[in-house]
């Protein structure tokens, strides 16, 4: 064997052999304990947060590249809210994902870099919320001019609730429902949009809402940037008046509130009147009304007499009318008179023609006396022609009726009922029965055995021609 083959096997027998699980797990290792804090400032792009709830995405720059994933539990808590192309400052660690061979950067944490680029994303956010309309000039409540109940969402601890408190008192006291929330940080956001919300909720509502937080950085005042708050702020049916910042600072709630205000004073003021204000304006009102009252009656009092001079004298006009009235009482009197005495003529020569009710009397008892003998002889007609109809009946009924064939001999046949058996086949030996005779006459029998004794035939007799058919 050559010197040069025991320099091989040396060189192979002095490097690690590594599998490849091996390798990649120690990569991974050396990046994290390496780098196991980092900050790295870079665009984001390609976020996606499928339905595992992790997010995976990319920092890029002008030259290079590098992949990053945050888990659930830090995404939720972070303080900005992941967007295509935001310029942001990521802190984590880096470490690899062995099957594919590539690092990543695992975010714990993420802020905006630079106010710059959180005034793009605002911008951006602010343009996406008009567009769905909540911005709209529509939507816009009016204020109240006196509220009764006025609800405040802010910070229960800060200068702003002393600050609208003695504001109101000053201008015109009213009932004030405070509803503390956190004004800045984690949670923030939410709790301002659930006072809102609850405000709208209760029995009692207020009739005017001030959300509102003293000064501060941008980053400050975040939370009222946030979409839940606007959100909130626009669905609300209690008039609204943000009041966030001072009179320069700008946040989204602004846009969506009914009415802004420059500060938390300048919201006070603007809920309710000055109530002295309120009071010597009354006092002018009532000063001109009176005013008013009293130059228009006597303007009124000037244009009453001077008409009342155009009149003439009262009783001169009052005596004229009179002597009118009594002329035309004396000629209604004359004409009265005059109709009644026509009536009366013509009333005479109506009775004249009249006849004398005793004549009439006369005449209807002789006409009265005429149709009663006419009566008595159509009586008479009528009664007899109705005796001769009613004898004829007797005689028939006579002749029709079975107690005249009982005097010819026959008997009539009742059951136990007293119901009648006409035929033999109805009875039984040992039956009870009774006969009728003629005269009404009746007699138990009991009926005996079928075929005991022979009936005899009975004789008829020749009907006579002329007697009356039973049918």
């Amino acid at each position: 064997m050559s010197d040069l083959d025991n320099s091989v096997k040396e060189v192979k027998g002095n490097v690690p052999e590594f599998s490849v699980t091996e390798l990649a797990l120690s990569l991974k290792q050396t990046l994290e304990q390496n780098y196991s804090r980092v900050r790295v400032r870079g665009e984001l792009s390609r976020v996606s947060i499928p339905g595992s709830g992790h997010m995976y995405s990319s920092l890029k720059d002008n030259d290079a590249l590098i992949d990053a994933v945050c888990w659930k539990g830090n995404l939720s808590k972070l303080s900005v809210k992941p967007e295509e192309g935001l310029e942001v400052i990521c802190t984590g660690r880096i470490s690899s994902y062995p099957k594919s061979s590539k690092y990543q950067l695992v975010i714990e944490s993420m802020e905006l870099a630079g106010e710059g680029a959180l005034l793009k994303m605002l911008e951006e956010r602010r343009k996406k919320l008009a567009a769905e309309g909540l911005f709209d000039e529509k939507r816009k409540k009016v204020l109240p001019f006196l509220p009764e109940v006025i609800g405040v969402v802010t910070s229960p601890t800060g200068a702003v609730i002393r600050d609208i408190l003695h504001r109101l008192e000053d201008r015109f006291p009213r009932h004030v429902l405070v509803w503390p929330v956190l004004v800045q940080g984690e949670g923030a956001a939410g709790q301002i949009a659930a006072a809102i919300k609850g405000f709208e909720a209760l029995e009692t509502r207020p009739d005017v809402l001030i959300v509102a937080r003293g000064g501060g950085s941008l980053e400050d005042l975040m939370a009222f940037n946030e979409e839940i708050v606007v959100r909130a702020a626009s669905d609300c049916s209690i008039p609204i008046i943000s009041a966030v910042g001072h009179e320069t600072d700008t946040t989204l709630i602004d846009y969506a509130a009914d009415l802004r205000a420059p500060t938390p004073t300048g919201a006070a003021e603007m809920a309710v009147p000055v109530r002295a204000n309120l009071l010597a304006q009354i006092a002018e009102d009532e000063g001109r009304l009176v005013s008013s009252m009293s130059r228009l009656l006597s303007e009124h009092r000037h244009r009453l007499e001077a008409q009342a001079k155009g009149l003439g004298d009262p009783a001169r006009l009052l005596e004229i009318k009179m002597q009118s009235l009594d002329h035309l009482s004396d000629k209604i009197t004359s004409v009265f008179r005059q109709y009644i005495l026509e009536k009366k003529s013509g009333v005479g020569e109506m009775g004249a023609r009249l006849r004398h009710p005793q004549d009439r009397i006369e005449e209807a008892k002789r006409s009265l006396g005429s149709w009663v003998e006419r009566m008595k002889i159509l009586g008479t007609k009528l009664m007899e022609k109705k005796e001769t109809e009613l004898k004829n009946l007797a005689s028939m009924l006579d002749v029709l009726s079975f107690e005249s064939i009982l005097e010819r001999g026959f008997v009539v046949v009742h059951g136990a009922d007293n119901n009648l058996i006409t035929e033999a086949t109805k009875t039984q030996a040992g039956q009870q029965v009774q006969l009728q005779f003629k005269q009404n006459k009746r007699v138990d029998a009991t009926v005996g055995k079928s075929g005991s004794a022979p009936v005899k035939k009975k004789k008829v007799k020749k009907v006579n021609p002329d007697q009356n058919s039973l049918f």
